[in-house]
């Protein structure tokens, strides 16, 4: 979580929960773009994503005081902000239920040859391709999609990511196998990246994506986080699910957040639980 280590991280933490509003400000803002990147994959859509992180965080602070040191704060502020995620309301692509078989057939669709015209082309290919890859997720329910995000996107420990997850890391390990299975078997069905014999391409499919209104080239939801001059190698270099889905960006959570933290600390409409 940020570059701040463990035990300045526990110090803030102690800090924090004492009433010291500038400690509790750099611990939130240290927690602010996991938290985001946590929910951008378990929601998909950039709003709700940026909606989840705000209330996770308040979460974090109110509970702050309730830190016992049982793991790294970091890991214990994970716990927090995954548990308000999982059951934060449905987000507007999840309520469209999408499962792997609607997602292939929907694929298949409006597959048309790249309009290599375009300035914009390789933005949007790679815009495609993420928000793609982030769709195949929510074609988890929510307790298999945290447990494959938590092992094999943010790769960590399987027990660290049981304790965020409240499960054995036993449970932990079948849910991320059960989750990487089916990943793995519909990219390998679907995805031209994966598997150079599949139909689908990214640019084959920017034609479809614009005009059902899933990309829109003036509002970019994933690919203004990368250099648009490395979105052509970067597709080159991708061959299997764990390139794949580690293909995203740093994503970093709007500035927006910090505003809304910082006049959430300022106002003291919160209090910190002990």
């Amino acid at each position: 979580m940020s570059a701040v280590n463990d035990a300045e991280m526990r110090e803030l933490a102690s800090r924090a929960a004492g009433g010291d509003r500038e400690a509790l400000e750099r611990v939130l803002m240290a927690a602010r773009d996991d938290v985001y990147r946590l929910a951008l994959r378990m929601l998909w859509h950039p709003q709700d994503a940026e909606d989840a992180t705000q209330e996770a965080l308040i979460r974090i602070m109110t509970r702050i005081g309730s830190y016992r040191g049982e793991a790294a704060f970091a890991t214990w502020a994970y716990r927090v902000a995954a548990n308000h995620i999982l059951n934060f309301r449905r987000s507007r692509v999840e309520r469209e239920n999408l499962n792997f078989r609607r997602y292939g057939e929907d694929l298949t669709e409006g597959l048309a040859a790249p309009d290599k015209t375009r300035p914009d082309a390789d933005l949007l290919a790679e815009e495609v391709k993420l928000g793609c890859t982030l769709g195949m997720l929510l074609c988890l329910d929510r307790d298999h999609r945290l447990a494959y995000v938590l092992t094999d996107v943010f790769a960590l420990p399987s027990s660290d990511a049981a304790f965020i997850c409240d499960v054995t890391q036993v449970a932990l390990r079948k849910r991320a196998s059960r989750a990487r299975a089916q990943l793995r078997g519909f990219v390998s069905a679907h995805c031209g990246l994966v598997n150079k014999s599949a139909a689908c391409r990214c640019d084959r499919r920017v034609n479809a994506a614009l005009r059902k209104g899933r990309v829109d080239p003036n509002h970019l939801n994933f690919a203004l986080h990368i250099n648009p001059e490395d979105a052509v190698g970067e597709m080159e270099r991708l061959h299997d699910l764990a390139s794949l889905m580690g293909s995203h960006p740093n994503y970093r959570a709007p500035g927006t957040v910090n505003a809304t933290i910082r006049a959430v600390i300022e106002s003291g409409e919160y209090k910190l639980l002990k």
